[in-house]
């Protein structure tokens, strides 16, 4: 059945009401990646993301339901059930963590390495070029940055049968020969997949979609 406007609208309200409580379900338990050799870590910068060693994080069970406190349920609306949101905000959550965790010691492939089966092989290829594009390498090297990613999901951009886009803030905690720096970034990350099974396909500074 197709939704009027007035419902799609109500609908759209109802998601933002769910996602304050998937917040708190989801990301409040601490999500904060420790890199092996990371250990004063660091926050790094759009350009020189990533992740040595990765800790998984399994996909929350979300106990709190619109039905449970007697309004209607909205996922019965959505094309993705609780636990397929939960998967996919587990992963945009990961691998937000992950691209903000390295050390100037790894080299590209260990930096992808690291996110395993977090994102396409599109992406991980976009990403392994970035890493190690000249300048952005040697200034790396050159001031031995280690850096250690957080993150936390503040909301749903936008959603379809097959992909979801979160907006993720994420922090970086730097350390480099020169003192440590944090930094606070919010990105659009868009995972794509179905079920529990999710990768990251596409991250771009939040900023970016409201031109």
């Amino acid at each position: 059945m197709e939704l009027s406007p007035r419902q799609r609208t109500a609908v759209f309200i109802a998601v933002v009401v769910a996602l304050a409580a998937l917040g708190y379900y989801l990301v409040v338990p601490a999500v904060t990646h420790s890199h092996g050799s990371a250990q004063n870590a660091a926050s790094t910068p759009a350009s020189t993301p990533s992740a040595t060693e990765q800790t998984q994080t399994a996909a929350p069970t979300i106990q709190a339901s619109a039905a449970a406190a007697g309004g209607p349920d909205i996922y019965a609306w959505l094309p993705f059930t609780q636990q397929n949101l939960a998967a996919a905000a587990s992963v945009a959550v990961r691998f937000s963590v992950d691209y903000n965790t390295f050390t100037y010691t790894e080299s590209a492939t260990d930096y992808t390495g690291a996110m395993g089966g977090l994102v396409t092989s599109q992406l991980a290829g976009t990403l392994r070029a970035v890493y190690q594009t000249p300048g952005v390498a040697k200034l790396r090297t050159s001031q031995k940055q280690v850096s250690t990613g957080t993150a936390v999901i503040s909301s749903l951009r936008a959603f379809g049968p097959s992909s979801m886009t979160f907006i993720v803030t994420t922090g970086q905690r730097l350390v480099t020969s020169h003192g440590t720096s944090n930094a606070s970034t919010q990105y659009a990350v868009t995972v794509t997949g179905s079920g529990s099974s999710w990768q990251v396909s596409d991250i771009e500074l939040e900023s970016a979609g409201n031109e």
